[in-house]
């Protein structure tokens, strides 16, 4: 019998999001000094590239770890969706209380996949703020 080995496979997708740092049980002086620019009252912006890590065995009936039309569909309907051109603030229920930092939104998005992806898969997110500034979830 062939033993079939465990792969990962990414997908890679983009959505631009305003959001402002800012925590409520701080002074207006200290939400400047720990957030800076990103403390913005009237929010500020940016390009997101998001990818997701799906690990699993290959089924040897398709030769897939996972049909990436489906793991294309799950991320448009479940982030895309929900976050492109939206105030994270303001338009996502689950940044209402949340501070919408990088790692959180990582969090969140991990969370979302992970409902609804099988769970003999895998999964990682990995998400690019800036170009030079991306968190990892989970972190190992």
């Amino acid at each position: 019998m062939i033993e079939f080995p465990r792969v990962s496979v990414f997908r890679k997708e983009h959505f631009n999001a305003a959001h402002r740092l800012y925590n409520a049980n701080w002074s207006d002086e200290k939400n400047q000094e720990v957030f800076g620019l990103c403390n913005n009252p009237n929010f500020h912006g940016h390009n997101y590239e998001l990818i997701v890590q799906i690990t699993g065995t290959i089924n040897p009936e398709t030769g897939y770890v996972i049909d990436m039309k489906e793991v294309s569909q799950l991320i448009q309907k479940e982030i895309i969706e929900k976050f492109d051109h939206k105030n994270l603030n303001l338009d996502v229920p689950e940044f209402a209380q949340l501070n919408p930092t990088a790692e959180n939104i990582a969090f969140v998005i991990y969370q979302k996949i992970r409902a609804a992806l099988a769970t003999n898969l895998d999964l990682k997110i990995r998400l690019y703020e800036t170009e030079r500034n991306f968190v990892e979830f989970p972190a190992h």
